[in-house]
């Protein structure tokens, strides 16, 4: 019998009520694996209830013990490492090895939450006035929500609920319901680590169960990461609803190339970064704009791509895994079609590819195209899958041009010998993160994910500082001591004396 995957409210996992069952199969073979219910509405109430009860606990605990708790929780990630990876191949077709970075990055960040004592300091000065001092305290925000999306299970849950429990919030986590075994084996592990009942609560689901979430009036902050249509509606009705918002949208990201590059390091590093992960992740390198003698060189990336085979997960040969189900496999397909309709020169066609034992993957080849223009469909929608793009330019202020004309400013990268070249590129172009010499540019949570323009909605960015600016609040202190009791007069205006 097909296991039911729970849900996890109060530190229970609960059989959901619900007879609205979405089957989780696995995207090699079709078959399968798990159904997720989509909560009833009183069980997304239960948990978002359990979440606020905990939360007045919590908030009291010391940062130490939540520190601490965090310790422990990497510790386990780590255990655990080759489990979760196994799991991630399993409900995303994602080949071992890409699992096992999916799981590294988001352990990355929970090592960062260790931190939270340093990252939740705040600010004094002394004497703002005669025996007056001010300071800053940050304080949590109380019962915060996360919507993650299918193509990294381990590493966006942990984006979240980490950094948002070590500020002293709990938090409710709706996770994709194309691959909910991850996060589910993720919370265990949590309270494994000893997360006290209620910090974490898990429910699954489609729009509804997210609506509810959104709108509901004890949820004050919601981060989410996915589609831009979605992304758009999560910001739109979480600010209506007098939230803080965080929401990662879609992406078109441009890999400049110029000619005095380094030729093997451009080839090598264009290809992995265009189909790894099957093209299904918002940093994937999917324009490649070519500039001047540069242009020379693309044959030879057509040949690299060429030689990069999909396959199942534990084949060590495989460069990347199937499209996460049949629907995105046959939306790229419909995009290559449209390419090739529209006039451009289709020099990899990837449409047909089958893999020797999965027929029923859902496969799709390394395909690239040239002779692209920017009114094409292939070039204007984020394709999510492994296809490239060569565009041509003579100079760099052309593709600097080119893409600050993009909609999206997720990330881009530039390969160049020249600190000049580079210099001109990281400060000119209007995209959030820059790589230099670096394909897939993703910052370490010391620093924060920053996609700019129709790639983010919100102020605050995921990880790293802004984290914590996001899941807290901050409190200004204005103190003074009297040291006798001196009669100074009644202060009628607003200076402080």
């Amino acid at each position: 019998m097909t296991q039911q995957v729970p849900l996890l409210i109060n530190g229970e996992l609960v059989q959901s009520a619900s007879d609205n069952l979405i089957p989780v199969t696995n995207p090699a073979t079709q078959e399968v694996i798990a159904q997720v219910p989509c909560a009833t509405e009183a069980e997304v109430e239960r948990a978002i209830d359990a979440a606020k009860e905990a939360f007045e606990s919590w908030k009291e605990v010391s940062i130490g013990d939540r520190a601490r708790l965090m310790l422990r929780y990497q510790h386990l990630l780590k255990e655990h490492h080759d489990e979760l990876a196994e799991i991630i191949s399993q409900e995303t077709g994602k080949t071992f090895e890409d699992a096992k970075g999916d799981v590294w990055r988001g352990i990355e960040v929970v090592e960062h939450a260790c931190n939270i004592a340093s990252l939740s300091m705040g600010e004094t000065v002394e004497n703002v006035a005669r025996k007056i001092d001010c300071y800053s305290i940050t304080q949590p925000l109380g019962v915060c929500v996360g919507i993650t999306p299918f193509n990294f299970p381990a590493m966006i849950p942990l984006w979240m609920f980490p950094m948002a429990i070590a500020c002293g919030n709990t938090f409710v986590l709706k996770p994709s319901e194309q691959d909910p075994l991850t996060p589910m084996r993720l919370a265990e592990l949590f309270k494994e680590a000893g997360a006290p009942d209620g910090l974490l609560q898990i429910v699954h689901g489609g729009k509804e169960v997210v609506d509810q979430l959104l709108t509901h009036k004890d949820t004050p902050a919601i981060s989410f990461v996915g589609s831009v249509a979605v992304g758009e509606h999560i910001y739109r009705t979480g600010t209506d609803h007098m939230k803080r918002v965080q929401a990662f949208a879609g992406a078109k990201n441009h890999m400049v190339v110029m000619p005095d590059a380094q030729k093997n390091q451009v080839v090598n590093n264009i290809a992995g970064a265009s189909v790894g992960a099957a093209g299904q992740r918002c940093m994937a390198i999917s324009v490649a704009v070519f500039v001047g003698e540069a242009r020379e060189w693309i044959p030879e990336v057509r040949d690299a791509l060429a030689k990069v085979r999909p396959g199942a997960w534990n084949d060590p040969e495989a460069g990347y895994g199937p499209q996460i189900n049949p629907q995105a496999r046959q939306r790229i397909l419909n995009f290559i079609q449209e390419g090739k309709d529209a006039g451009a020169n289709c020099i990899l066609d990837g449409s047909d590819c089958v893999v020797e034992g999965y027929p029923d993957g859902n496969w799709v080849g390394p395909t690239m195209f040239r002779d692209v223009t920017t009114d094409m469909s292939i070039y204007q929608e984020e394709i999510f899958g492994p296809v490239l793009i060569a565009l041509e330019v003579d100079t760099l202020e052309e593709a600097i041009a080119l893409i600050n004309a993009n909609p999206y400013g997720n990330g881009t990268s530039m390969f160049t010998a020249s600190g000049a070249a580079a210099r001109k590129f990281q400060h000119e172009i209007k995209v959030g993160q820059v790589g230099i010499n670096v394909p897939v540019p993703v910052p370490l949570p010391m620093f924060s994910f920053t996609g700019w323009r129709k790639s983010f909605y919100g102020d605050q960015h995921a990880y790293g500082k802004q984290a914590v600016k996001f899941y807290t609040e901050t409190k200004t202190v204005t103190a003074r001591w009297f040291e006798d009791d001196i009669d100074t007069g009644v202060n009628t205006t607003i200076n402080l004396k």
